[in-house]
């Protein structure tokens, strides 16, 4: 089971992923907080998922990252959850990991004020938000301090995370990241735990991450590349990454530019876009392995500043999806059965 702020949650019902300030995937009911322990994995009470998650939980987002405006916002973050609540999502992933304001203490509070359960990421993310301590640690060192968030608990509390991730990879990547990666993927052999990667931004940069964490003993099918929608663009790199084994997600849902800032020389593709490219892993036989969020993790991608908020999968993207001809057995699949999966600890 997983330990939420506020009980046990057994595995039943729709999970949802995002992935920033609250962590949307759209799938899978997990418990606020959720713990890693040996109560393995479990959903509590049914509710639909969105993206990349179930019971609607949200995959990816970030609820109160403190190096974001979001860090002011909590009361906005709350109204955001009861919306995404009455939309039928029951759990979020909250990705922010240390050195980015993780704050468990309020995920906890929001958790139990909202009725969402919500799982918070252990780890580290990209070798900039690394402390002087973190980036003159041992392999094993970083191995021991991702366990203890998941099972002791995180930031001197005894509230566990439920995942690992999102761990954070530059390109090309730094030594300290590449020790990261690697306490990542002994910590889940240990623990048998599901993990996120942020990769670097270039195709090439899944690849190798891949091949350090089963290197170092990981589970490719216990881990989520996310950000795919920004990273890969050749649907034949797309696919020969696909053979690897991982979750792939799109989890920029809602993310609409001309200009990507972090990426320049790319154009970021519209919802449209990445429904058809779903769509091409679907017809491809990767319909088990494809994961949705938002990475809600900017104040202005809150419905209260104009943004599409948590909800936008469940409420505006499915039904685009029916009209692409993905089928609800497929979509159930992708937003239901794939989170709960993922989720749960081997």
């Amino acid at each position: 089971m997983f330990s939420v702020a506020w009980g046990a949650l057994p595995f039943t019902g729709h999970t949802a992923v995002a992935d920033s300030a609250l962590s949307s995937f759209c799938m899978g009911l997990v418990s606020a907080e959720g713990s890693a322990s040996s109560e393995r994995g479990r959903f509590r009470s049914p509710c639909q998922v969105c993206f990349s998650t179930v019971a609607k939980p949200l995959l990816g987002s970030h609820l109160v990252c403190l190096a974001t405006p979001l860090q002011q916002e909590t009361d906005a973050v709350k109204e955001e959850l009861l919306h995404f609540k009455a939309a039928g999502g029951g759990t979020i992933v909250e990705n922010t990991t240390t050195g980015i304001g993780r704050d468990v203490n309020t995920l906890k509070k929001l958790a139990e004020e909202t009725g969402v359960h919500i799982i918070a990421g252990a780890g580290f993310y990209v070798d900039s938000t690394h402390s002087s301590q973190t980036q003159a640690m041992t392999v094993e060192q970083l191995t021991n301090i991702i366990v203890d968030e998941m099972l002791k608990g995180a930031d001197g509390t005894n509230i566990k995370c439920g995942v690992v991730g999102e761990i954070g990879c530059s390109w090309p990547l730094t030594q300290s990241e590449h020790r990261v990666l690697q306490a990542t993927a002994q910590a889940q052999s240990q623990l048998g735990c599901p993990v996120i990667i942020h990769p670097g931004r270039s195709s090439d940069s899944p690849f190798q991450i891949v091949r350090i964490l089963q290197e170092a003993g990981a589970d490719a099918s216990k881990t989520v590349m996310s950000h795919l929608d920004r990273t890969i663009f050749d649907t034949k790199k797309l696919l020969e990454f696909a053979k690897l084994g991982c979750y792939l997600e799109y989890d920029l849902f809602g993310t609409e530019f001309l200009h990507y800032q972090f990426h320049p020389d790319i154009d970021m593709p519209s919802d449209n876009e990445r429904i058809a490219r779903i769509r091409t892993l679907i017809d491809e036989g990767y319909e088990d392995r494809i994961l949705m969020a938002h990475d809600v993790h900017t104040k202005n991608r809150l419905m209260k500043y104009g943004g599409h908020g948590y909800s936008h999968i469940f409420e505006n993207i499915v039904p685009k999806m029916l009209i692409r001809g993905i089928s609800q057995d497929k979509i159930d699949k992708i937003l239901l059965a794939n989170p709960k999966r993922w989720l749960t600890f081997k």
